[in-house]
């Protein structure tokens, strides 16, 4: 073997033994808090970074700690779209996403939407609008790898909507899904993050149809308080493609509270062609 060929397996295995021992520094982490539970709450000395399931479409694998509440809030969104002559805007407010941690690596969620407002115009005839509030969905999410850190993360939720949207903002049906998160570090200060999601959707035909979901998502801190991303998406199954891609920006206040604000655009024909959102995320 060549001195090249040697200096390159040094270093290799050098690299290896370092992602070993991070993981298993992570692992020491995770086991020094396996006492704190949903009634024992953990302390602040001991909580994790703040992790958000938003502003991106792509879920993080990472979970509140055990016995602590986080909140991510739309302040509001609207989307635009214009399909085949039928011109639709969607509003939505204060939908939100409510997380409670079990255990230290075990949360459940619950999601919804007090209102929401949906309007459709062909031609130059009235439009026709419905509003009220939206489905509920609740969530188990489940860490499995590097909930304290580590060169990857990756974890498993399951999702169930239940249909409490009337007839004119929803389908009636109960639908679910099986997701699998996944967060890995990057050079230069970035970080990916990456999505599939098997999902069982409701098509109106009197069936279900399964719907695959993927996305992939970077972002980058741009100053200390300040982080961008860029992401994604694709969703088939229960009809024509849906794509988009999707940018914003994060702003953390402190420790505790994040705000967030972007635009998604389609990039299929099916999909809207912008949604625009701005929110917080909050830990108590």
């Amino acid at each position: 073997m060549t001195r090249r060929g040697l200096l390159f397996l040094l270093n290799l295995g050098l690299l290896g033994e370092a992602l070993a021992a991070e993981q298993r520094s992570a692992a020491t982490a995770t086991n020094s808090k396996q006492a704190y539970s949903w009634n024992k709450p953990t302390p602040r000395a001991n909580l994790r970074e703040m992790s958000t399931d938003r502003p991106d479409a792509t879920e993080s694998p990472f979970t509140v700690d055990a016995g602590r509440v986080q909140l991510e809030l739309d302040f509001g969104s609207h989307a635009r779209d214009e399909q085949e002559g039928v011109r639709t805007r969607e509003w939505e407010a204060a939908a939100f996403n409510l997380r409670f941690g079990l255990t230290t690596q075990t949360e459940v969620g619950v999601f919804f939407t007090p209102y929401r407002r949906v309007t459709e115009k062909s031609g130059p005839a009235p439009g026709e609008s419905h509003s009220g509030p939206g489905d509920v969905t609740l969530r188990g999410k489940w860490n499995l790898v590097g909930n304290d850190g580590g060169p990857m993360a990756w974890g498993l939720m399951a999702d169930v909507k239940l249909p409490t949207a009337s007839r004119t903002l929803g389908n009636r049906k109960w639908e679910g899904a099986l997701t699998l998160p996944v967060a890995f570090e990057l050079a230069a200060g970035w970080g990916g993050g990456a999505m599939t999601s098997v999902g069982l959707t409701y098509t109106g035909a009197r069936r279900h149809e399964v719907v695959w979901t993927n996305t992939v998502t970077f972002a980058r801190e741009l100053t200390e308080r300040v982080g961008g991303f860029l992401e994604v998406t694709s969703s088939a199954g229960d009809g024509r493609h849906v794509a988009t891609f999707n940018v914003g920006l994060t702003a953390r206040l402190n420790p505790d509270t994040q705000l967030d604000a972007g635009v998604n655009f389609g990039i299929s024909q099916s999909a809207a062609d912008q949604l625009f959102f701005t929110g917080l995320s909050r830990r108590f």
